[in-house]
């Protein structure tokens, strides 16, 4: 299973750039205004079932409180590059210790309504990583099988309105935590990868 997935990433040496591959409809709702580069972290949790680890944001937050989210966010001018930037805001977020996240690979760019285009970063995480949330930034650090998004049955499909427009949505709920917008779509964009893998 964590075999399928890593066969199917971006290699580190071949970092995307943009745009997303949701870029044609984000042009239809946005307009083809510059992106704010940032980045994500899918930590894979090693071990007998591999995991993978969300958060759960702060509910006072401006953007996004109260959502599950994969660790991340803008890159800063310091950051060398999309691994540099997932790793910092992983350690600011959940306190985890890069020397224990072993980047992979890369999942496809995805641009978000709030104006960044995401690179999305694929680690595995040593079994023994202790996490722990930041209260200024994360409510909550918890982790959900690789298995469980891997069932077809755990995905939802549906269409919601924004800016007069529908748009076509996934969502997984898993343990009382709904995972949607951006998450859920990097989750499908991982789904669809290891099918083509």
């Amino acid at each position: 299973m964590i075999d399928e997935l890593l066969q199917s990433l971006i290699p580190l040496s071949s970092p995307p750039s943009g745009p997303g591959w949701n870029h044609a409809s984000m042009v239809e709702l946005l307009g083809d205004a510059p992106l704010r580069p940032a980045s994500v972290l899918i930590g894979l949790r090693e071990g007998v079932q591999p995991r993978i680890i969300l958060t759960v944001r702060t509910s006072h937050l401006t953007a996004h409180a109260g959502q599950v989210a994969f660790p991340g966010g803008s890159r800063d001018a310091a950051d060398g590059d999309a691994v540099v930037t997932a790793l910092r805001e992983s350690e600011e977020e959940i306190g985890l210790d890069r020397a224990l996240a072993s980047p992979q690979g890369y999942l496809d760019c995805f641009e978000t309504i709030s104006g960044f285009c995401i690179t999305p970063v694929v680690a595995c995480i040593d079994a023994s990583a202790r996490l722990r949330p930041s209260p200024d930034e994360v409510d909550e650090v918890f982790e959900v099988p690789l298995s469980f998004f891997l069932e077809p049955a755990n995905l939802r499909r549906y269409v919601m309105e924004y800016r007069g427009r529908q748009r076509e949505m996934v969502e997984f709920v898993h343990g009382g935590h709904r995972i949607w917008g951006a998450t859920a779509a990097i989750l499908l964009n991982m789904l669809e990868r290891m099918k083509r893998a």
